[in-house]
């Protein structure tokens, strides 16, 4: 284990662990997280004791080689996120690629992530798709979706539950409010719930229920139905 292990967690329901991530929790020196407090959580559900680092946006970019070089020096390093898969809108990045360049191995475990399973829910065409994350909150952001608007694939996008409705909105207008769209919230939760419809029609039905949780919103590419793969 003399390389850095990429270990995604529950999006939600602790369950969706798998037992290699466990094993490997388990035999870790370290655990770098991203919140100890929520990783704290995770582990004492399943029995597990473990030092924790912190290792977030803000600190990343001044630890990475330091990581590196531990994990040179024989020590067994872990990353996890909150929730999912570690450097997908989540810190990692910086860490991967420093452990690359000072010649450390990288293994990522399969393991949760809330994009794919807000985009089969969706109905859309899911041969081919784009990711976006999280889009700019401020500057680049009209821009960015002016970009997508004549998209053909399927489209993903991040959002949190402060800034779904502002950004269905946004979509509506760019996109046209006639775009088909699926937008999940609280994937693998108690209250997980998937709507689908046009821009208007889900920007409605957010603007009158509650808006908690994190969101995956999907809108469809634009394109002709006539041409999704599953209906040739």
């Amino acid at each position: 284990m003399n390389k850095l292990i990429i270990v995604p967690t529950p999006i939600g329901n602790f369950e969706d662990i798998t037992l290699r991530a466990l094993r490997v929790l388990k035999v870790a020196d370290v655990v770098l997280a991203e919140d100890t407090r929520t990783t704290g959580n995770l582990l004492k559900h399943f029995g597990i004791e473990k030092k924790m680092l912190p290792h977030h946006k803000f600190n990343e970019h001044k630890t990475a080689e330091q990581i590196a070089e531990r994990i040179q020096n024989g020590e067994k390093i872990v990353l996890v996120s909150d929730a999912g898969t570690p450097s997908i809108s989540d810190p990692g990045y910086l860490l991967v690629k420093s452990c690359i360049d000072n010649g450390v191995d990288v293994e990522c475990l399969p393991g949760a992530t809330a994009l794919i399973p807000a985009l089969v829910n969706s109905g859309f065409p899911s041969d081919r798709f784009i990711f976006e994350g999280f889009l700019p909150h401020k500057k680049g952001r009209n821009k960015k979706m002016n970009e997508l608007r004549d998209e053909e694939r399927t489209m993903i996008f991040y959002e949190s539950p402060f800034r779904v409705l502002k950004t269905l909105g946004q979509f509506a207008e760019i996109f046209g409010k006639d775009r088909l769209a699926s937008v999940s919230r609280e994937l693998s939760k108690i209250h997980e719930e998937t709507i689908r419809g046009t821009l208007e029609e889900v920007c409605k039905y957010f603007s009158s229920h509650i808006v908690k949780g994190e969101f995956v919103i999907i809108v469809r590419g634009n394109s002709d139905e006539k041409n999704d793969p599953i209906a040739e």
